[in-house]
């Protein structure tokens, strides 16, 4: 069992004075477990479990990914042979949720009670909803995470125990009080356990920016989560626990990430909204919001997963629904006729394509996806037109730095290469 590691090195990547910074992976393997404190211990995977000890039984913020369970499992076991008494849901997303099956299966084979699971009450309905949307979330993974195929599961361990706003959990002497707030779902839960002066975050904090944004999900609330932010900071928290990378430790640098992650969340929704109000289009805001680099430079608040431009369109669509302000896009005309037309206009297919790709070469890349789109829209049998068009889309990956943006611009590369190999 290893110890302090991983709060020296989330120390030295906030306070500047680590040469590796952190760059989180998605893996089906669980470290070691790291206790930070006695009694509370960290196994970092797929998602983060993190356990507190008490005299009943542990207490678990969240049971990992279905694929990384058996991992978290093992480790486990080699860290303690008590029970597992409860596991609170952070949140109802399949990485956090999908490893109840292996603890189930862990309590049955060890002669334990059945693990008690508890949540906010709308994991239920996200549940029942992932289920009649099973062939679209699968198409997502298979775009978001590069996967071969759709990923989807279909199976979940619904919680015994639900709650509205607060409520508070005794198990074997240790009180823990949870806490609901709509952020990156609405069904997020954190934790305050007063004995450790800690705070178990889930997805509110994850070492990146925000994915307050993400276009291919269900609404997210910036306002919200940048609120939840700041009541965490005022309980002066000496330990963090995140659901994704390394704990941090010290009331100074938790409060500093606590309260520049809100800073960030609340610029961005002040901003969107002042030009909402002022009668902006969607169009001319998210060219115009940019977060201050102060706040955009913070080594975990790098956009590398979800970016601010995804969280303003989220903002938008919050605060002024689907229509973005643009009357030709109230009822248009089907893609494909207005790239044909377009077509025409230019000559051809081929020429809107090729116009993409020189404006591709001199960096014109919002631009040169619009041209290459259309082009492939009007000539979809083209293996010239989907040459081109594969080649402006892994440019557009490579340029991006989230990886929501390279993994549609990924999937879309594909799809140009898969057509000219069918034809």
């Amino acid at each position: 069992m290893a110890r302090t590691g991983m709060l020296d090195k989330s120390a030295a990547i906030i306070d500047g004075t680590s040469e590796d910074g952190l760059k989180l992976t998605v893996t089906t393997s669980a470290t070691e477990v790291e206790e930070l404190d006695d009694g509370v211990a960290v196994i970092e995977s797929f998602s983060n479990v993190v356990s507190f000890e008490t005299t009943d039984g542990h207490v678990l913020f969240d049971v990992s990914h279905a694929l990384s369970a058996p991992s978290v499992v093992e480790e486990f076991r080699r860290y303690t042979d008590s029970r597992v008494n409860t596991a609170v849901y952070t949140h109802g997303h399949t990485d956090h949720v999908g490893g109840a099956h292996a603890f189930d299966s862990d309590a049955t084979k060890l002669g334990f009670p059945r693990i008690r699971y508890v949540g906010h009450e709308a994991i239920t309905a996200r549940f029942d909803r992932y289920k009649l949307t099973n062939g679209y979330n699968g198409h997502i993974n298979m775009r978001q995470f590069r996967l071969p195929a759709p990923t989807f599961p279909k199976k979940f361990v619904y919680p015994d125990v639900t709650y509205r706003e607060s409520t508070t959990l005794d198990v074997g002497g240790r009180v823990f009080e949870l806490h609901h707030a709509r952020g990156e779902t609405d069904d997020h839960t954190w934790a305050w356990v007063p004995d450790a002066k800690a705070v178990v975050v889930g997805d509110f904090f994850i070492w990146q920016f925000p994915n307050a944004g993400n276009p291919q999900k269900v609404q997210r609330y910036a306002w919200d989560w940048a609120v939840a932010l700041r009541e965490m900071a005022a309980l002066g928290p000496e330990l963090m626990l995140p659901a994704h990378g390394p704990a941090i430790g010290g009331r100074d640098r938790v409060a500093m990430v606590l309260n520049d992650t809100a800073s960030a969340l609340e610029f961005l929704h002040d901003s969107t909204l002042a030009l909402m109000n002022a009668g902006a289009r969607l169009d001319d805001i998210i060219h115009t919001v940019k977060l201050p680099d102060e706040l955009a430079t913070r080594p975990f608040l790098k956009a590398t997963y979800d970016e601010p431009e995804f969280v303003v369109r989220n903002i938008w669509r919050l605060y002024g629904g689907w229509y973005d302000g643009n009357p030709a896009h109230l009822k248009p005309a089907r893609e494909m006729e207005l790239a044909r037309e377009m077509a025409a206009l230019a000559g051809g297919a081929d020429v809107l394509a090729r116009r993409g790709e020189a404006l591709a070469a001199d960096g014109e890349l919002r631009l040169a996806c619009h041209l290459v789109e259309m082009a492939a829209l009007a000539e979809p049998e083209s293996k010239i037109v989907h040459g081109i068009r594969a080649a402006v889309y892994e440019q557009r990956r490579r340029s991006e730095t989230s990886m929501m943006a390279t993994g549609i611009y990924r999937a879309a590369m594909h799809d140009s290469r898969q057509k000219i190999d069918e034809n």
